[in-house]
């Protein structure tokens, strides 16, 4: 914990209530979404036109060369879906090109080391990405508004470009020593070679991306399957195989987004959706099955101990046992949305490390997932990394109703941190009788290390010492906007009254909600 900062910072947060509200990882894309419930739109038209924003408007989480899993209630119906956008590893991708190296990965899952980083960094690190064909089905199936409305705000945004705050500054500096490896990369996000920051009382620096703007008005014209059958599949077929990647036209030209079933549980009184196969959504299930029997007795040093309990237990069986074992079929950010109808959406999409793969495509402007991360890279293991195999994921897009009623949309980014948050915030709601606004103030613990769990010093002291006897391991982490020690969540839920309510996580200076009328 570094000692140049104060050990009495409290951070607060107030929710945001509407007869819709918009709750995302950044607050104008936020806005973006409010607005589109505002003219009528949906919870979905609202969901996809807030997630191509974020492309721009917070470009290092998710964007057009990423993928991910949409949870959608739709009212009238009664029905829950799983869009699953998530992505593949090439058909030629050979293993044997990842070979293991001495010590642990640098990255966000502690594998062993490959070779070269060559499964975190650059083109090797690719997986085939899903985003706009996920939301083509998302919106063909649940929206109301068109292809080209939804994507009028992402385009209006990259014509202004995006302002370079002081937190824009801090998140472009942690990458700027890898981004400049790649020109592209470093042509867009280091013009004049230096990260962008604003001088003291002067005007806010922006960073423009006019290939991806061009490719925003392509998509826009041209439709979704133009990044995969078309003018677009083939100029970044083109890159990509320029740069060494093993992604070739036939892997675009081959994907296809689907709709699943979703996993469905009940808790502490609500029935809870959850995405289902490679998500967290089973280990959750998992997790909180096993912790439910010692939630009882209220919000006490006993349930923690219980949530790291049944944590680890979860993530034990979840990568000894979970991992495409047949081929079959086809840093993150999270959103949610609830309108006046009673729909919702949890959405969470990703380029999964920090600037993904840290390659911008030089003709598209695309910046690319490292999704080959996601896999084991020892071979013989239900996760191990095989061509066409879709890899583990950690996200965990949630719904959750009431008495059959819609009630709940969460979900989180932060890699293995989103389990345990998520797990934390939906007990808090069900087993504790929090309202959102509560829930996330209420002081958390980490659990994405077996048998090392971190915790917030304003935890209790008595919570504190049952955790350090139970985890010898067990460390305070305080939260800080950066780096940030959590995860990062975002909800929305009806209140008993009606009023919907949004909520995001209280450390982070760029989240936020906006409600509509």
């Amino acid at each position: 914990m570094s000692q140049n900062l104060s050990r009495s910072l409290r951070f607060v947060k107030q929710p945001v209530r509407g007869g819709g509200v918009v709750a995302a990882q950044n607050q104008r894309a936020a806005d973006i979404g409010a607005r589109v419930l505002a003219e009528g739109g949906n919870a979905v038209d609202a969901a996809v036109a807030t997630a191509f924003s974020l492309a721009v408007l917070e470009p290092w989480m998710s964007g057009l060369g990423g993928g991910g899993y949409m949870m959608v209630y739709d009212a009238a119906r009664r029905r829950a879906h799983c869009v699953d956008f998530g992505m593949i590893a090439a058909r030629r991708l050979d293993p044997a090109f990842y070979p293991l190296a001495e010590g642990k990965g640098g990255d966000l899952f502690g594998w062993p080391s490959v070779l070269e980083d060559r499964n975190i960094l650059g083109y090797p690190s690719i997986a085939v990405p899903g985003q706009p064909e996920g939301m083509r089905l998302a919106l063909e199936t649940f929206g109301t508004r068109s292809w080209a409305q939804s994507l009028a705000p992402a385009i209006e945004q990259a014509e202004q470009g995006l302002d370079v705050d002081w937190y824009a500054s801090i998140v472009l500096a942690s990458a700027a020593p890898i981004l400049t490896r790649f020109p592209a990369s470093k042509a867009v996000f280091l013009p004049d070679d230096f990260v962008p920051v604003a001088e003291w009382g002067g005007a806010t620096p922006r960073i423009r991306n006019p290939a991806l703007l061009a490719t925003l008005k392509r998509l826009r014209d041209a439709g979704a399957r133009d990044y995969y059958d078309g003018e677009l599949a083939r100029s970044l077929a083109a890159d990509l195989a320029r740069g060494g990647s093993a992604i070739a036209a036939d892997d675009l030209s081959r994907y296809h987004a689907r709709l699943l079933p979703p996993l469905s549980m009940l808790h502490g009184g609500a029935e809870l959706l959850l995405p289902p196969a490679l998500t967290a959504g089973p280990t959750l299930a998992d997790a909180l099955s096993i912790a439910a029997p010692h939630l009882q007795q209220g919000l006490n040093a006993r349930a923690f101990v219980a949530y790291a309990e049944a944590l680890d237990t979860a993530y034990e069986k979840r990568l000894n046992t979970m991992g495409e074992t047949e081929n079959q079929g086809g840093c993150t950010t999270n959103l949610c949305v609830i309108d006046k109808q009673g729909n919702m959406v949890a959405l969470t999409q990703t380029l999964l490390s920090l600037f993904g793969s840290r390659v911008v495509l030089p003709q598209s402007g695309v910046l690319m997932n490292n999704g080959i991360m996601w896999f084991d890279p020892r071979p013989g293991r239900p996760n191990s990394m095989a061509p066409g195999k879709r890899p583990l994921s950690n996200m965990l897009p949630s719904l959750g109703l009431k008495d059959g009623k819609p009630w709940l949309a969460i979900g989180a980014s932060g890699g293995r941190r989103i389990l345990p948050a998520v797990m934390q915030l939906v007990s808090f709601l069900t087993d504790h009788g929090m309202g959102l606004e509560q829930a996330f103030h209420q002081p958390r613990i980490d659990v994405s290390v077996t048998g090392q769990p971190a915790y917030s010093p304003l935890l209790d002291g008595a919570t504190i010492a049952a955790l350090c006897q139970r985890f010898p391991k067990a460390t305070a982490r305080p939260l800080y906007p950066y780096p940030l020690a959590y995860a990062c969540p975002s909800a929305v839920a009806i209140e008993p009254d009606g009023t919907r309510i949004g909520m995001t996580e209280i450390g982070q200076p760029w989240a936020g909600a906006a409600g509509s009328a």
